[in-house]
């Protein structure tokens, strides 16, 4: 039997629902049970591809080319279950579909409402293409109370009702902030916030409460009789030092010990020895190492989620604390030598993330030259392989025009929007006039690595496949010049059409590549291109 938990929010968003949610998936994962984690995003969007980054932080991309909420990259680092377009859904995307049926007549004529039409939608969503898992989670965005979340807090009601207790549970998230002047902890906030929750017909079983200092059991108690909670069904979250320590603060409060008892399952001891190494590697480093990260989004730090925590699993894989330096690139634009190097002299390693549009590229560029010229180890994710392409060509083969069709109009751009690829059998059409929402080469796509690279030595095998999130394209017509001028292509899809992945090879550690490694790192299976470079980074920190 598939059991369902939902998880609600209250008080204040970004109480870290997303994170408790995979770190509930991991614990169940420990007992031994089959998990699979959901998303239910309350805006209008029929996706997050459109959005700004510094609005709502990055979009993760899954094998199967959808484009997802950020906190999908959570389920994934801390399960290692790989999700699927089916695994995130908008407010949008139910509305398009309910009305891409109306218009096809598929309800006989019916007047359309958000209940039971909308809902039933919903519902159907959360139960759809599932493999046998023991237990669902599904997360609920946004805040209890605001209006646009009503739809889908009706609509896991009604499940609940129709799975019942023994199928179903509610989990809310909540915040017992500290009052420092009167020294206490206040829980008036969740009280209102479930009290909120139940007045549309919603109980929860468990209460995930969020703070920086330790619950007396007298106001845990309190709790739990205002909310119509067990005492015990109280878990206090406290703040920790990583998130990868969320598991284990979790379990040692009782949340996977009240998930088992309110299903009525056994209460056997998980195996927790995967984080308890994690964490080990994580609090006693041989080292530290200084990685600037040179991107254009850097006022939001979620803006690269993935790339952070595959940065620190590499910092796992060489037992190194990774320091991470923001740099926004637009500070970078400078014909001055000095002010690059005030900036970038100290770092072990830099890497240049992806990004769209001309802003802020010149200072990718100047960066990506200092990490040539200084033999700093240098990594190049997506729009960073591209920019990488353009320092060759400009300023070693004497290319001083070479340029992007994303930056204007150009007569033969080195890197040039994308019009036609493979996708399975199918082939896929784009054009300038394209949607900007889901028409980029999305997904998980083959790449063959060159026998002896350092892309082949890092990853150990010849074929590999990662996930992708671009419109543009290096010129593959370009391939000698390149050569020439001491960049080649080392990576190539299957056809040899496209280019994957250039180096430098004489350079100690120069690599760049067109897909976005960081959404398959793992903190239990660090990324190889993450784990090489934080290790040529430390290797670099040694010399200097």
């Amino acid at each position: 039997m598939t059991r369902f938990i939902f998880i609600t929010g209250g008080v204040v968003s970004s109480l870290g629902k997303g994170l408790g949610s995979a770190a509930l998936g991991a614990l169940l994962q420990a007992r031994g049970y089959k998990v699979r984690l959901r998303k239910l995003d309350p805006y209008l969007n029929v996706d997050p591809g459109t959005m700004s980054p510094t609005q709502h932080g990055e979009v993760f991309v899954t094998d199967d080319g959808a484009e997802t909420d950020l906190d999908l990259g959570h389920y994934e680092r801390f399960t290692g279950v790989g999700n699927r377009r089916t695994d995130n859904v908008t407010t949008g995307r139910i509305y398009s579909d309910v009305l891409a049926k109306e218009r096809r007549g598929d309800y006989l004529g019916a007047t359309i409402q958000v209940i039971p039409h909308v809902t039933d939608a919903i519902k159907a969503f959360v139960k759809a293409n599932l493999d046998d898992e023991d237990f669902v989670l599904c997360e609920i965005g946004g805040t209890v109370g605001d209006i646009e979340s009503l739809p889908f807090l009706e609509a896991i009601r009604q499940l609940g009702n129709e799975l019942g207790r023994e199928a179903s549970c509610f989990v809310h998230v909540t915040l017992l902030p500290y009052i420092k002047a009167a020294g206490e902890l206040k829980t008036k906030p969740t009280q209102h916030s479930v009290k909120e929750l139940q007045s549309v017909g919603i109980q929860p079983d468990v209460l995930l409460c969020r703070t920086e200092h330790e619950l007396p059991d007298e106001q845990r108690g309190k709790i739990g009789l205002f909310c119509n909670v067990r005492g015990e069904a109280v878990i206090l979250a406290n703040d920790v030092s990583n998130i990868y320590e969320v598991p284990l603060a979790y379990h040692e409060q009782g949340l996977d010990t009240e998930i088992c008892r309110h299903f009525g399952l056994e209460d056997k001891t998980p195996d927790l020895s995967r984080w308890q190494d994690i964490n080990h590697a994580i609090n006693n480093p041989e080292g530290e190492v200084n990685i600037a990260i040179v991107g254009k989004y850097v006022s939001l730090q979620d803006s690269y989620k993935s790339l952070s925590e595959a940065l620190a699993h590499g910092g796992i894989a060489n037992h190194q604390r990774v320091k991470l330096t923001w740099l926004d690139s637009e500070l970078l634009e400078t014909d001055d030598d000095t002010v690059i190097a005030e900036h970038l002299s100290s770092a072990d390693a830099i890497l240049v993330p992806g990004g769209f549009g001309e802003r802020g590229s010149a200072g990718k560029i100047r960066a990506i030259q200092f990490a040539r010229e200084h033999k700093v180890p240098y990594l190049g994710i997506c729009f960073g392989m591209q920019m990488a392409v353009l320092e060759s060509a400009r300023n070693i083969a004497g290319d001083p025009q070479a340029t992007s069709s994303e930056f204007g109009p150009a007569d033969n751009p080195l890197v040039g929007l994308m019009t036609e690829w493979n996708v399975g059998n199918e082939v896929q059409t784009r054009n300038s006039e394209s949607d900007l929402g889901g028409t980029m080469r999305l997904g998980a796509y083959q790449c063959v690595l060159e026998e002896g690279s350092l892309a082949h030595r890092v990853y150990g095998t010849q074929n590999i496949s990662e996930r992708h999130r671009h419109r543009y394209e290096v010129n593959v017509g370009y391939k000698d010049m390149l050569a020439e001028a001491g960049l080649q292509i080392t990576g190539l899809s299957p056809d040899g059409g496209l280019p994957e992945i250039v180096e430098r090879p004489d350079h100690p550690f120069f690599i760049a590549v067109q897909f976005h490694p960081e959404l398959k790192s793992r903190p239990f299976e660090p990324h190889p291109l993450f784990s090489g470079f934080v290790n040529a980074a430390k290797e670099r920190s040694r010399l200097v």
